[in-house]
């Protein structure tokens, strides 16, 4: 396989230089490449950075923009270059991917329950093993705008490794049965203040409290009509609403005590300046470029 290594130069908030590689692996033949007009990540330092430990969620502005499976308007969704140029552009403080299990028991980024809609192949993720993993290619949405290669979807060990400590990471587990996994690779690297993990299950999000990680709970609007947040105020630790939501349900979220609540999926500057007056703190989005380009009215002070 072709490699292609490109080094980000990071400034500590104590004005230490600490130098990392990210390694980005592609099919045979061809090198992911970042999209037209996105230079290689040399020498220039990023919107978040350390001192003497991991970045982790106390580092987060009051408004916080999170780059939904990489920003998937913008670029690749869950792609390895997809999630390197989110980290580059500086448009948002955390980046969002998903995670699936593979038969063998392998962590990996990818959002559906099959191959078929975003890459050449068809069957379930759960039916490969590691190795076979490797042969799978993203196949890029035409409409995204630059020019996106083809590459290996990435295991989450790989996600975790790269940006682990660099940026704040919100995993969603898809199956609850990698819980126990996906905690492992969270704590080996130093990260259980840096990585929420997410699920729609109340359930679910009480094991993550109870292993010790960040808890993320996401909410659909006909959910949230009738949930109660401030029963789970005890083990959730960001609440994420759907941006569809009723003005009531979302200040009631708010109202919660829950102390970070954050807005899926938007895409507009309307949709983001909504959710923003009516109280919640983070705008999960496709568009995190857009919305920066796009000037912010109605957040609380």
């Amino acid at each position: 396989m072709v490699a292609m290594v490109t080094r980000i130069a990071l400034t500590g908030l104590a004005s230490a230089v600490s130098v990392v590689s990210l390694t980005l692996t592609g099919p045979a033949g061809a090198a992911p490449a970042l999209p037209t007009g996105i230079r290689p990540l040399e020498g220039r330092a990023r919107p978040l950075e350390w001192g003497t430990g991991p970045l982790t969620v106390a580092a987060l502005p009051r408004i916080t923009y999170v780059a939904h499976r990489g920003g998937a308007r913008e670029v690749p969704e869950n792609s390895m270059t997809g999630l390197v140029a989110a980290y580059e552009r500086g448009t948002a403080q955390v980046l969002d991917f998903d995670t699936r299990l593979l038969r063998d028991g392998t962590p990996v980024v990818f959002h559906d329950e099959t191959l078929n809609r975003t890459t050449y192949l068809g069957g379930e993720v759960r039916g490969l093993d590691a190795r076979e993993w490797r042969g799978v290619r993203l196949r890029p949405e035409d409409a995204l705008p630059g020019s996106w290669r083809s590459e290996r979807p990435p295991t989450v060990a790989e996600v975790l490794d790269r940006f682990g400590g660099r940026i704040v990471l919100m995993l969603e587990a898809k199956d609850p049965r990698s819980l126990g996994r996906l905690a492992g690779l969270i704590r080996a690297r130093g990260l259980t203040r840096s990585v929420f993990v997410n699920s729609n299950d109340p359930e679910v999000a009480r094991r993550v409290h109870r292993l010790g990680l960040l808890t993320q709970l996401w909410r659909s609007a006909r959910q949230l009509r009738t949930d109660r947040p401030e029963r789970w105020r005890s083990y959730v630790d960001l609440l994420d609403v759907d941006h569809r939501a009723r003005d009531a349900d979302l200040a009631r979220a708010v109202k919660s005590g829950i102390r970070r609540v954050w807005a899926h999926t938007v895409v507009t500057d309307a949709q983001r300046d909504r959710v923003l007056a009516l109280g919640c703190d983070g705008v999960i989005t496709d568009a995190p470029g857009r919305l920066a380009r796009a000037a912010q009215r109605g957040a609380r002070p």
